[in-house]
């Protein structure tokens, strides 16, 4: 301000405006901050601005999964991810407007696709009782009605006390995750509403804001390794201290979701005793005489739906995406074909597992079927995307498509092998890999089907030329025979194969 004035009215001796004193010039700019609206940090301010415009409204839900909120945030305590390397896991919750039911995923940061999927099996699926567990957490020794429940739903029996809703909407933000194609496929299938809130709008869904503060005082502040919520809360040398790895806190968090149906909230009470601080699990048996209790089990079909969807054709070559091609016996018939759903301008329905890309699930007028990736039988050990991407982006592409397709996976498969092999591994390959082995999924995906044996070879498109052939088929050539009607020669079909010869892939002219 004094050099704005030296430079608008000269010297000091010059001019009759002076400059106040400090102080005064503080309280003078913390007033022209008041009129205008900048007192506090810039999260305060955001905060200010998203809210919405008074008299405020309460959302109202009066039975068990009719309304639903989701959420992410990285988890405020480092941990051990693996070989040593320290990081920080993101949790995504869903928190139950009705009775404050609370479920959560912990992956590495940078949520995935199937977080919304195991977020949704674990609210329709009863939680098993883990070994170790005190008997106290089982359902049977808590308010919920338990008999009346094992005899409609069998699950129950050796389930702890964790309530189980069907979601009716879900409310989300503009995260990238939770309006995402895969989200809203999921939640269709199952019949679920999906309703996203304005962007920079917090307090639209402040039912599952406000409950990482509390997973922050009484869950993560009682670990080592916590780093609280701004650098002001950090101890000094956090990094230090015996951290815990990611399994371990994985497993310590299934037990604090159980916990924290056990402990009473200030936003239940019972209609009939509005003093009364009732428990989420004490509000879910209030409501289950009201709303009622359907089980919905959810098939190997059901858990595909709620993986993540893409759209692709089905050429010759199989299904091809991020350079990886699944094909199979099963796509025969399909190749080149419409799928009929013109809204996808015919592409066919693909779901895939990103903790697991060595297959995917097409949907065909038979129902779901799963095909394999062609190179399976080249990778020895188990994969992620995280692997994945980091292959694709170190190995350059100097061939063709399916050339470079397979120098990806002999790559794939050398490095997998140094990192088990606990070979030295430079920075950036040991942080992929500790996010690789940290993103184990709780997806309850089907069993796998791959048999190593019926993974076709890599023949690009003539996965029909080699089938085998029919021994019913009037149509072969008899194996005594020497020649045909047309009189051409038994050595084209040799054994009665239908394996083509070299001078066969001359004549013919419609083989690339």
């Amino acid at each position: 301000m004094q050099w704005w004035l030296d430079e608008r009215h000269g010297e000091p001796s010059q001019r009759t405006v002076e400059v106040p004193p400090q102080s005064t010039f503080n309280r003078l700019l913390d007033t022209v901050e008041a009129s205008l609206g900048l007192q506090g940090t810039v999260a305060q301010r955001r905060a200010r601005a998203a809210r919405p415009v008074p008299p405020f409204t309460p959302t109202l839900a009066l039975r068990p999964g009719e309304i639903v909120m989701l959420d992410s945030s990285p988890l405020d305590v480092l941990v051990v991810l693996d070989d040593g390397v320290v990081g920080r896991l993101e949790l995504t919750i869903a928190v139950d407007v009705a009775m404050r039911g609370l479920w959560g995923v912990l992956r590495p940061v940078g949520s995935k696709l199937t977080d919304v999927a195991v977020l949704l099996a674990q609210m329709m699926t009863p939680m098993v009782m883990r070994p170790g567990w005190s008997a106290a957490l089982s359902m049977a020794s808590s308010v919920v009605p338990y008999e009346r429940l094992t005899g409609i739903d069998e699950r129950v029996k050796d389930a702890a006390a964790r309530p189980v809703i069907l979601p009716e909407t879900v409310v989300v933000d503009q995260g990238k995750v939770f309006v995402s194609p895969a989200t809203r496929a999921a939640c269709e299938s199952l019949g679920i509403s999906l309703q996203p809130v304005p962007p920079a709008n917090g307090p639209a869904k402040g039912h599952v804001e406000r409950p990482f503060g509390s997973i922050n005082s009484l869950f993560c502040q009682w670990l080592p390794g916590y780093t609280g919520s701004n650098v002001s809360e950090r101890g000094s040398k956090v990094e230090q201290e015996p951290l815990w790895s990611a399994a371990e806190l994985r497993a310590l968090w299934e037990e604090f979701l159980v916990h924290w149906h056990h402990r009473p909230h200030a936003g239940l009470r019972h209609p009939l005793m509005p003093k009364k601080v009732l428990t989420p699990n004490q509000m879910w048996a209030a409501l289950l005489p009201v709303a009622g209790y359907v089980p919905v089990p959810l098939s190997s079909d059901d858990f595909v739906e709620l993986l993540p969807v893409r759209w692709q054709p089905i050429t010759d070559a199989g299904i091809r995406f991020d350079y990886r091609t699944y094909d199979g016996n099963c796509l025969n018939g399909h190749r080149g074909q419409h799928s009929e759903v013109l809204a996808q301008k015919g592409l066919w329905e693909v779901h895939y597992n990103p903790y697991d890309p060595v297959r995917i699930w097409v949907r065909l007028p038979e129902g779901f079927r799963e095909v394999a990736w062609i190179h399976t039988t080249s990778v020895a050990l188990p994969f992620t995307h995280h692997v994945w991407e980091h292959i694709c982006k170190v190995v350059e592409r100097t061939g063709s498509r399916e050339e470079h397709e397979a120098e990806l996976a002999l790559a794939l498969d050398a490095f997998l092998r140094r990192a088990a092999g606990k070979e030295e591994l430079s920075t950036v390959e040991r942080r992929v890999m500790a996010k690789s082995r940290a993103s184990e999924t709780t997806v309850p995906v089907p069993a796998g089907e791959i048999n190593v044996l019926d993974v076709l070879a890599p023949s690009f498109g003539l996965a029909g030329v080699y089938a085998a052939p029919d021994p019913d088929d009037e149509t072969l050539p008899d194996e005594d025979e020497d020649e045909d009607e047309d009189g051409l020669e038994a050595g084209h079909v040799p054994g009665g194969s239908l394996v083509l010869s070299d001078q066969d892939l001359e004549e013919d002219q419609w083989l690339p």
